[in-house]
């Protein structure tokens, strides 16, 4: 069901729920901020609050409208100084335009919102759908991005998916992928900020990245000192249709995920923000591109390991995305995700490692 109103670090937000999971959404960017299960007494989300680490370290918050899971379209990156003089900031407008609720209901065990945002610089409107059905631990997100123009051109779409602390904890939380090919982000002429555990425009297999210290490092999870900022790209598995990234607590035994279609997003990104005062943030980025780049520079490159870099958006016509994300505790003695799949209405979950399976029920698809 719908619930409102409702406030998420002062700021007026919207509830969806179920009887498994409860969603909240800012109407002003649309980001989807914090993620509970109904059921667990620590109300603990996996989503990255920046707001709140702030006041727990007093210091002011530094990310703006940027928290949780939020949407970068289109453009996902910083901006020319020509399109900031027409008034356009890195990640797009999605994510600073006002979302207007266009519908809600329930029908048939599934509650259904629909927002619209209209992205004035670029002339797109974008329509998104949010679906949760009774009994799931699944959230349904599918969205179209219309173009207003009359000619091609290239589009740029990030999901923003950020997970944080207390649920991304040092040497315990580990996010898996269906990738293999990977590269480090140059970062030769960047200064400032945390130093580098990771060299600068090198290719490696994920999870296991070269160090600047020699040897290798195990990305899955944090490390148990944290002081360093790095950012990776991995290339999905181009053999499958549907590709997924994960983020488990073993500990907690609590499993946050990603499902989505390959051929719409086929790089995801893993930002890594990890400050010695332990307040934690780390990307799991599904995007049509390999870095958060401005635009000309993407364009510019064409591919990257063989494959596309963005999409095109046809002359007055629409393109869309369609993807699920889920939110559940596991059995105990899951230590790693060997793959999410579909079959029959179910999300299938194996860490075969360990013979660990288990089963989510997933009615909507993709």
């Amino acid at each position: 069901m719908a619930q409102g109103p409702a406030t998420f670090e002062g700021r007026p937000a919207l509830v969806l729920s179920n009887d498994k999971l409860e969603l909240m959404m800012l109407p002003q960017g649309g980001a989807m901020v914090n993620l509970i299960l109904r059921d667990d007494p620590e109300k603990l989300s996996p989503l990255w609050n920046p707001a709140r680490m702030a006041r727990e370290t007093g210091e002011k918050p530094t990310f703006g409208a940027s928290m949780g899971h939020f949407l970068c379209v289109d453009g996902f990156g910083p901006v020319s100084a020509q399109e900031q003089a027409a008034g356009m900031t890195g990640h797009g407008e999605a994510h600073i335009q006002p979302w207007s609720l266009q519908s809600s209901g329930k029908k048939g065990g599934v509650t259904t919102l629909v927002f619209s945002v209209k992205l004035p610089l670029v002339e797109e409107n974008l329509t998104r759908t949010l679906q949760l059905a009774d009994g799931e631990s699944v959230v349904y997100v599918e969205s179209e991005l219309e173009s207003l123009l009359g000619f091609d051109r290239p589009a740029c779409w990030a999901e923003h998916a950020t997970i944080g602390s207390p649920f991304l904890e040092p040497g315990k939380t580990v996010v898996d992928m269906s990738a293999s090919r990977a590269k480090t982000r140059p970062h030769e002429k960047a200064g400032g900020g945390l130093a580098h555990r990771l060299p600068s425009s090198e290719d490696f297999t994920w999870p296991m990245a070269p160090s600047v210290a020699g040897g290798a490092i195990d990305l899955r999870a944090a490390p148990l000192n944290p002081s360093s900022g790095d950012h990776t790209t991995c290339l999905m598995d181009p053999a499958r249709r549907l590709v997924f990234v994960t983020a488990l607590h073993p500990e907690k035994r609590l499993l946050f995920g990603y499902l989505f279609r390959r051929e719409e997003f086929p790089w995801t990104q893993n930002w890594e923000n990890y400050p010695p005062s332990g307040k934690l943030a780390r990307g799991l980025e599904f995007s049509t591109q390999p870095f958060d780049v401005p635009r000309r520079e993407v364009i510019s490159a064409r591919s990257m390991f063989d494959a596309p870099v963005y999409r095109w958006l046809p002359a007055k016509s629409k393109i869309g995305s369609r993807f699920l994300f889920f939110y559940t505790r596991t059995p105990e003695g899951f230590r790693k995700i060997d793959d999410v799949r579909l079959e029959g209405g179910r999300l299938i979950i194996e860490d075969r490692a360990a013979g660990k399976r288990m089963e989510l029920a997933a009615s909507l698809g993709l």
